[in-house]
């Protein structure tokens, strides 16, 4: 018998709540709103490929 993932999956349903998968404690911020920091709303933007501060064509003409 082989103990592959589905079966220590199944075991920890089987016999209770021991083995089970844990759902993550820490989840991330959705709302951009809610996001306090500066270093927090530049990393998230990161992560969804946007530009944060948003800037008017006029403001980067000027900077660049």
């Amino acid at each position: 018998m082989q103990r592959t993932r589905t079966w220590r999956r199944q075991q920890g349903r089987k016999h209770g709540k021991i083995n089970t998968v844990q759902s993550p404690v820490f989840k991330p911020e959705k709302n951009w709103k809610l996001l306090y920091g500066r270093a927090e709303k530049l990393k998230r933007a990161c992560q969804l490929g946007m530009s944060y501060p948003v800037r008017s064509t006029r403001q980067l003409l000027d900077q660049g």
